[in-house]
């Protein structure tokens, strides 16, 4: 028995990028058309690599700095979440270049909150696995500030559920502005641990 099923939910892709390097900064985004993935995560990503030192996401897990597998390679924003959140923020919109995205998409309701483990395929194959939902942070709220006074401070709160979700490659390969991706979630019923 297949451990994921296929929805019939399809997002396109409206958005893809990288942020090459990062420091304390205000993050600084690039746009691209097309990007490639290897199992290490998009090419010329800050965030690529099989792994990484852990952070404050994982601290009841590890020290601040254990070397961990990777699985924060990708970050992946819904445009409807976004629009929302700009809205909220009394912007125009928010370009996802300020917020660290790789992949921005649309058709997929709740995109922030699909199950930890789904999958979303691309025709061509690429296949990117949901980690979990990715937090606000301060970087993102740092740099809508520095690019519209007044609008920044705000970011962490409002973006609070809707800040799409961090993944890993399973299957390498390109990915272009306009392509479509397939949701698959396993098949399991939610955890009623909780």
């Amino acid at each position: 028995m297949p451990a994921l099923i296929q929805t019939d939910h399809y997002a396109t892709v409206e958005w893809l990028g990288t942020v090459p390097h990062r420091d304390d900064k205000p993050i600084v985004g690039h746009a691209a058309d097309r990007l490639e993935f290897t199992f290490g995560g998009p090419v010329g990503e800050f965030h690529a690599g099989e792994t990484r030192e852990s952070c404050s996401r994982v601290k009841a897990q590890y020290p601040i700095g254990t070397i961990i597998r990777n699985t924060r390679q990708v970050c992946i924003l819904c445009a409807d979440e976004l629009d929302a959140i700009a809205a909220e923020l009394g912007l125009k919109a928010l370009d996802p270049a300020w917020l660290g995205a790789t992949v921005v998409l649309r058709g997929i309701p709740d995109l922030s909150h699909v199950p930890p483990s789904a999958r979303l395929q691309s025709t061509g194959g690429l296949t990117l696995t949901v980690d979990m939902q990715n937090r606000p942070c301060q970087f993102p709220a740092m740099t809508i500030e520095a690019a519209a006074p007044g609008h920044g401070k705000r970011f962490k709160s409002v973006a609070e559920g809707r800040r799409g979700v961090t993944a890993w490659v399973e299957r390498p390969g390109g990915l272009r502005v306009g392509d479509t991706l397939r949701l698959h979630v396993p098949d399991q019923r939610p955890w009623r641990g909780v």
